[in-house]
């Protein structure tokens, strides 16, 4: 049986729908990273995914050719992730989806080298006739953070992230959003075939302890 990242760390997929503390370690991503309206008709996200799939299952599916990775086991490609931030604030202006800067990522099998990453991007761009340059090997460890599982429609987000906030400062933690660590979601659902009200959604933010 493939090995199911969701499954297997139902700690960082799989959280109640009530805030949560966690460390998150260090992962490695295939991931894109650019600007604008993630709901924009064949705009810059779009396409973005059309690169993360394709360097992810490139990957997934070298078994089944003649160049074998050293440590490859069978999995499940996991779940699409988004970092996301705007310029002049710490959180996010859901009415401003244009100002969004974002990170797309796929997380990586920990069998995946940088050198085995390249090589799989550019055997996508071959196969698929798709400029896969931008995407890039990312190593991201989040450390301590509060989660919730948020269900529902993404513009609803925000009723979720109050209730983290207001958890972790019971818990004696205040929000950490920098440059480096960010409003981060993970996406259990198809959008293109869940209903909004029943869309399933890891929402993360980094913390710090207070004082």
């Amino acid at each position: 049986m493939a090995f199911d990242y969701k499954k297997e760390y139902k700690e960082f997929y799989m959280p109640k729908t009530k805030p949560e503390i966690i460390t998150v370690p260090s992962m490695n991503f295939v991931a894109v990273r650019g600007k604008g309206d993630p709901n924009e008709e064949g705009g810059e996200y779009k396409r973005a995914l059309e690169v993360l799939y394709a360097v992810a299952y490139t990957i997934k599916m070298s078994k089944m050719t003649d160049h074998h990775i050293d440590g490859y086991f069978d999995y499940v490609v996991p779940p699409l992730e988004g970092l996301w931030k705007q310029e002049d604030m710490p959180g996010i202006d859901y009415r401003r989806k244009s100002d969004l800067i974002w990170t797309a990522m796929i997380r990586l099998p920990e069998f995946v080298t940088k050198a085995e990453f390249d090589r799989a991007a550019e055997q996508a761009s071959a196969k698929k006739k798709l400029d896969c340059s931008r995407a890039e090997f990312m190593s991201y460890e989040e450390g301590l953070c509060v989660q919730c599982m948020h269900i529902g429609s993404y513009d609803d987000e925000p009723a979720t992230v109050a209730a983290m906030d207001s958890y972790a400062v019971s818990m004696g933690y205040d929000t950490d959003i920098t440059d480096k660590r960010q409003h981060h979601e993970i996406y259990l659902s198809d959008p293109r075939k869940t209903a909004p009200e029943k869309l399933r959604s890891v929402v993360r933010h980094p913390i710090k302890k207070r004082g």
